[in-house]
């Protein structure tokens, strides 16, 4: 369970490629969500998944405590300082938040387990956290029924993105043999 110098620097490399990815996201994100919000208020949640990933990835790969939250907040940080986005020093609390989501289904797992449903509880948990936060921050005082189809929304596109996407990346890197020096790979090469 303790972390080896590999593991700071693979996280930090997962947080800072994650955070580049988040920059592109914050810009595709905004013209999406001007389409689907008046689709059905709340649906705009669905385009939470390109910014909770980092967490998932950064615990299926690192496989250690800490890791979810530790990659999904230097992806924060990166996406603050470097594309400098249009929410500020609260991204940060975000980052937070959202790798705290999927830190805690990891714990719940006892840090053990890492199989396709985990990664989508991962996410879905990253999802929920996004929602409860989004709600507090940006939505306070909204209705009823736009809280609970963004919360859905939410942990659909944690699961889905976060969750799914994530854990064929993780797949998908292990084949190539980048992950040899983590369990990650070396139980996907066994598996193979």
């Amino acid at each position: 369970m303790r972390w080896r110098v590999v593991d700071i620097v693979v996280a930090s490399v997962i947080g800072v490629a994650s955070g580049l990815i988040f920059i592109v996201w914050n810009q595709a994100s905004n013209p999406l969500s001007a389409v689907l919000s008046p689709v059905l208020p709340g649906l705009q949640a669905l385009l939470g998944g390109g910014w909770l990933f980092a967490a998932v990835l950064g615990g299926l790969i690192i496989r250690k405590p800490g890791a979810a939250l530790f990659t999904e907040l230097v992806a924060a940080v990166v996406s603050t300082l470097v594309g400098g986005n249009e929410w500020g020093p609260l991204t940060l609390v975000s980052g937070a938040v959202q790798g705290l989501g999927a830190e805690i289904v990891f714990a719940l797992f006892l840090y053990a387990n890492y199989r396709l449903y985990v990664a989508i509880l991962a996410g879905a948990g990253a999802g929920l956290a996004m929602a409860v936060n989004d709600l507090l921050l940006w939505y306070p005082g909204a209705s009823n029924e736009f809280s609970i189809i963004y919360v859905i929304s939410a942990l659909v596109s944690g699961a889905v993105v976060a969750g799914v996407l994530s854990w064929l990346a993780m797949r998908g890197l292990a084949r190539t043999g980048a992950l040899n020096r983590f369990a990650a790979g070396r139980q996907i090469t066994r598996e193979v």
